[in-house]
């Protein structure tokens, strides 16, 4: 019998900033879909970003939220960096904690608009790298994939770094809008696990494998304006590409909001590591320290 969902919400509820989780058994499958909106908007808000770095930035922020929500230890976090020296932008970064989203990019208004409306992925970066690291909370470590800036975009230079790093092969889709009304971005994650539930040692990963072929295809079908349809709840979106399966599994996940985690506290913090030879030419005419903050763009006045 075809798998069935149940409990679909409604359009206003599944437009939110969150991610659906699902599992396909027979398949050894798992995946993410996220949709952001208004925490979007609150991120790209603290820039004055010209439209392809909008784009870019968006795009990393889905991947990101995609890639943490497979963690499952509250408190761990994934980081998502790109960096070039050659490049039209000098530094992307963005983290997912817990449901909180941040993100920035630094980079040459000059050599960006040398490049036009609609700069490659080759053009904004040049020959870069992407590093990903996934801090594991619950005394779990730290790892680190770096892969190369290669492909299309951003998903694909993360499909690699999974196989790569992880040889699990993975299927990643984002999809971006922008408008009068703000920014809108959603994604797909979908991977095969071949010894079948998580966490078991993962053997013999293979991208030819059948499992893996038919959950691809599937996966693959989907289009730009299925992941933003205001229309379509994530709910629905699993059961119009999966609905053939005997069983598909769905959890809700973390909402997603901005989660830019700066404070006075936090950076008193980071000054006080300084020797105080630093901190004394840190110091203005006041004696106050002051930090900006590049993800939220805020300024703090520290008395150190």
């Amino acid at each position: 019998m075809p798998a069935m969902i149940d409990a679909i919400p409604s359009p206003d509820e599944t437009y939110a900033g969150r991610t659906l989780a699902f599992t396909i058994p027979a398949r050894n499958a798992r995946g993410r879909i996220v949709r952001l909106d208004a925490a979007l908007d609150e991120i790209l808000a603290a820039h004055d970003y010209p439209a392809p770095i909008t784009h870019l930035l968006a795009e990393a922020l889905v991947l990101a939220t995609l890639m943490g929500s497979l963690l499952k230890n509250d408190g761990s976090q994934v980081t998502m960096q790109a960096q070039t020296e050659a490049g039209a932008v000098n530094l992307l970064v963005c983290d997912y904690k817990s449901g909180n989203l941040r993100g920035y990019v630094d980079f040459d208004e000059e050599k960006l608009a040398e490049l036009g409306a609609n700069p490659s992925l080759f053009a904004l970066f040049g020959k870069g790298f992407l590093a990903i690291t996934f801090d594991t909370a619950g005394g779990k470590g730290r790892y680190q994939g770096i892969v190369p800036l290669e492909g299309d975009c951003l998903s694909e230079a993360c499909e690699n770094y999974f196989y790569q790093s992880e040889q699990v092969p993975t299927l990643m889709r984002c999809a971006v809008r922008s408008g009068s009304e703000g920014c809108v971005a959603a994604g797909l994650l979908v991977q095969h696990l071949p010894d079948g539930e998580e966490g078991r040692e993962r053997l013999h990963a293979r991208l030819d494998h059948p499992e893996w072929e038919h959950v691809a295809v599937m996966a693959g079908s989907i289009r730009h304006d299925e992941l933003l349809d205001p229309d379509l709840s994530q709910e629905a979106l699993v059961w119009r590409l999966f609905h053939e399966e005997d069983e598909v599994r769905i959890e809700q996940r973390e909402k997603v909001k901005r989660g830019c985690r700066c404070s006075v506290q936090h950076y008193e913090q980071v000054i006080a590591r300084f020797p105080e030879a630093d901190r004394a030419d840190m110091r203005d005419e006041e004696g106050l320290i002051m930090v900006d903050c590049a993800f939220c763009s805020r300024q703090f006045a520290i008395a150190a």
